[in-house]
């Protein structure tokens, strides 16, 4: 089944609301990087949030988030579009927690808590939007719904989960965004932070078979969610063999020769989706002589 997202405004328009489920694209990021089940629920998390993030542009606008808190598992980089298209990579996709220190969480000891969220968003002017905060926790959702709450200044709570199955297959991913519109009454806040109190993960509510949709009535009140907008959801690379071909172009004959004179060959591979590209001593002779 086809991951999707949808948008919704609750609660007399006071409220927007997002939720999706991503379990079949952090499948596929899982898939694409041999990821550990750490790495694979710190990664889906981010693209999750991403995901949601990416539905709040317009036409042709992206971002990018970069989280480094300092932790053993690395960086993690996600990019997302307005489509739903999503790719990620994290730097040490085996990383592995091997003993227990209970002080912390495993989140919070892979990604760590000393570095830097940020959050750049490319919507067409000449230097793209870059907001930036000291991560709260290393939760990844703790630390967006403070990246929301204090850079972009929306009120907001984030909640984002993963399942890893023994086997470290993704049984379950996903999560949700709601953000209170300007002159929320206080009653409004104090009814949807008495409903998170008593929610279950948002994986497990997955797990159990709920859609998006039940999930923000959940959090929101059945009968208090008008569901505007419902956008499929994907891992999707923005790379090609064309585009890794211009840019060998781009080199210059004197290099593409080179290479044919070293290697005889040349291979790209694409850190966000893991994809290779070869080109055999012909495919390097042609573009060589593009580059003349």
């Amino acid at each position: 089944m086809q991951d999707y997202l949808v948008k919704a405004l609750a609660l007399d328009n006071q409220v927007r609301a997002y939720a999706v489920n991503t379990t079949v694209t952090v499948g596929e990021a899982h898939r694409r990087h041999h990821l550990s089940p750490i790495a694979s629920d710190a990664l889906g998390r981010a693209m999750t949030v991403s995901a949601m993030l990416g539905a709040m542009l317009k036409d042709e606008e992206n971002l990018t988030i970069k989280i480094a808190g300092g932790g053993p598992i690395g960086t993690i980089i996600v990019d997302a579009n307005a489509i739903g298209d999503v790719r990620g990579l994290v730097t040490n996709p085996q990383f592995q927690l091997d003993f227990n220190d209970h002080e912390y969480s495993d989140m919070q000891r892979a990604v760590g808590r000393n570095g830097m969220l940020t959050v750049s968003k490319d919507v067409g002017l000449k230097q793209p939007f870059m907001g930036q905060i000291p991560l709260m926790s290393g939760e990844i959702g703790e630390d967006f719904t403070s990246y929301l709450t204090n850079s972009e200044q929306s009120p907001s709570v984030v909640r984002v989960g993963v399942l890893v199955n023994p086997d470290n297959t993704i049984q379950a991913a996903g999560g949700f965004i709601i953000q209170l519109m300007p002159g929320a009454d206080d009653e409004i806040i104090n009814e949807i932070e008495e409903r998170l109190k008593v929610m279950a993960p948002i994986n497990a509510m997955i797990t159990k078979g709920m859609t998006t949709e039940q999930i923000l009535e959940q959090v929101l009140g059945v009968g208090n969610v008008k569901f505007l907008e419902r956008m499929p959801i994907q891992f999707q690379c923005q790379c090609s063999k064309e585009r890794v071909s211009n840019a060998i172009v781009s080199l210059g004959s004197e290099e593409i020769h080179d290479m044919i004179q070293t290697d005889g060959q040349a291979e790209a591979n694409c850190q966000f989706c893991n994809e290779t590209y070869r080109f055999t001593k012909e495919d390097l002779e042609e573009l060589k002589e593009a580059a003349v």
